[in-house]
């Protein structure tokens, strides 16, 4: 019989890699009487464990990649909800981010509350190509009703896929979930909104049970009528890996493989949306391009359920490092964002965080201090003044002399040309005293930035400057 099977597979040539290649056999819902939860991998009571099989699937990266966002969706679960008037601002942020190519093509809104529905209006009223308006639905006939006449072209739609969801939450087989997920997919299409299905909890699914299959009945569909279905992949609890050769569900390799593969999902219709609680969500986000999806889903500053969402700012560069190019995108904005998010919605970013934290850039070792002060590569990333408008700082220390202090209150206050300040300037000269004295006491760490700001408050009038006070 297997033979029979083998005999009668279909030979072709493979576009991606010119090899002939076998074609993969069909995999059809499996409907099981009791819930696949994986208690081998995800034992509650222990810490889930990483297995491996050693089954290595290639590559398969997009001949284009982009980027999605969720801040106004997922971003708007984790904190206090935005104001229309906030929504608009940080849309018109995304869209100057993004570029004239539209590398973030897409942003998602709410449409449950009157307040969300008149920041989608307003979002759409500006006109802008990218990032295009999408809205996000549970599957539901009341959901639909929702948007079926906002005018929006694209709505995602809940399709929770692991049977912790399905028997757990839902109360449904397999059978009954599919049927009700596919009727609802069948209404979007019926009045032509394209849906995009997000796979909740993908990383704890029956790959080859029900999202193979599932994602097979969602490509026929969208070939019956004609309308694009868009798979997203949620990496909801933030279990997936990107290690070579570890099994599936936790693979997001082989989860991206076996989609393409056996459900025959191409990759512009294809998008991973993760979650870092394993502090992975950057890591398989970028996998996940490598691997053959072109999208990525993601929010502002990874503000989202639980440890939040893949980092928005983090993609942007992730981008650039594997295309070579940032494609048009004015990464400035990042920090005109993160200036935003903090001065105007008070919003805290942790002062280490990557591209936008208050110290991501800030040498304190003295050491490293010395190095920076003579060659700003030896310990800085990239240019970071013409990337993000920030110029790398160096912490003030005994090391640090006239030139270390006078480089601090230049780069910290991006005083330019005729405003900076020399290291013989008096006040450069004074606080050099206060900060030998500090040493000579047997200090060891470097001054703070906060010290700093108190002495340059306490000085400067003597002096004749009138810097601003530096936020904490």
């Amino acid at each position: 019989m297997m033979e029979d099977v083998m005999e009668n597979r279909k030979v072709f040539v493979n576009p991606h890699n010119n090899l002939l290649t076998l074609e993969e056999h069909m995999y059809e819902l499996v409907d099981v009487v009791k819930p696949n939860v994986f208690r081998n991998l995800f034992p509650y009571e222990e810490i889930p464990k990483i297995a491996f099989n050693d089954r290595i699937v290639p590559h398969c990266f997009p001949e284009e990649i982009w980027i999605t966002d969720t801040t106004f969706r997922d971003g708007q679960q984790s904190r206090e909800p935005y104001t229309t008037e906030q929504i608009v601002k940080i849309y018109d942020y995304m869209h100057k981010l993004g570029g004239p190519n539209g590398i973030i093509r897409q942003s998602e809104f709410f449409v449950y509350s009157k307040k969300d529905r008149d920041a989608l209006t307003k979002c759409m009223e500006r006109g802008y190509d990218f990032p295009e308006c999408t809205t996000w639905i549970r599957a539901s006939k009341k959901d639909f009703e929702l948007v079926r006449d906002i005018g929006i072209r694209e709505t995602g739609i809940l399709v929770s896929c692991s049977d912790y969801h399905i028997f757990y939450k839902m109360k449904m087989t397999r059978a009954q979930a599919m049927e009700h997920y596919l009727g609802i997919v069948k209404e979007c299409l019926e009045t032509g909104i394209a849906p995009r299905c997000h796979l909740e909890d993908i990383t704890r699914s029956d790959i080859y049970g029900f999202v193979i299959p599932f994602c097979f009945e969602l490509m026929k569909l969208g070939a019956e009528y004609g309308i694009p279905v868009k798979i997203r992949a949620c990496d909801t609890m933030g279990y997936g890996v990107n290690f070579p050769g570890a099994v599936i569900p936790r693979s997001v390799p082989g989860i991206i493989y076996g989609i393409m593969t056996h459900a025959g999902v191409p990759s512009e219709l294809l998008e991973w949306h993760g979650h870092n609680d394993f502090y992975k969500a950057v890591t398989n986000s970028t996998t996940a391009w490598l691997y053959g999806a072109s999208a990525v889903n993601c929010s502002l500053f990874g503000i989202g359920e639980r440890t939040g969402n893949t980092p928005l700012e983090a993609m942007v560069f992730e981008y650039a490092q594997l295309k070579g190019s940032l494609d048009g995108m004015d990464t400035t904005v990042i920090t005109e964002l993160a200036d935003y998010y903090t001065n105007e919605l008070g919003y805290k970013i942790p002062p280490r965080t990557p591209f936008v934290g208050k110290n991501f850039n800030v040498t304190r070792a003295g050491i490293h201090a010395d190095g920076l002060l003579k060659n700003e590569e030896i310990y800085n990333i990239f240019d970071t003044e013409k990337f993000l408008n920030r110029p790398a700082v160096v912490s003030v220390s005994n090391t640090s002399g006239l030139a270390g202090i006078a480089h601090w209150i230049n780069t910290y206050f991006r005083l330019k040309g005729d405003q900076q300040i020399s290291k013989t300037h008096p006040m450069v000269v004074k606080i050099k005293e206060w900060v030998d004295e500090q040493y000579d006491g047997g200090r060891i760490t470097v001054i703070t930035d906060k010290e700093m700001s108190e002495l340059i408050q306490k000085y400067q009038p003597e002096y004749g400057m009138d810097l601003p006070k530096i936020k904490e």
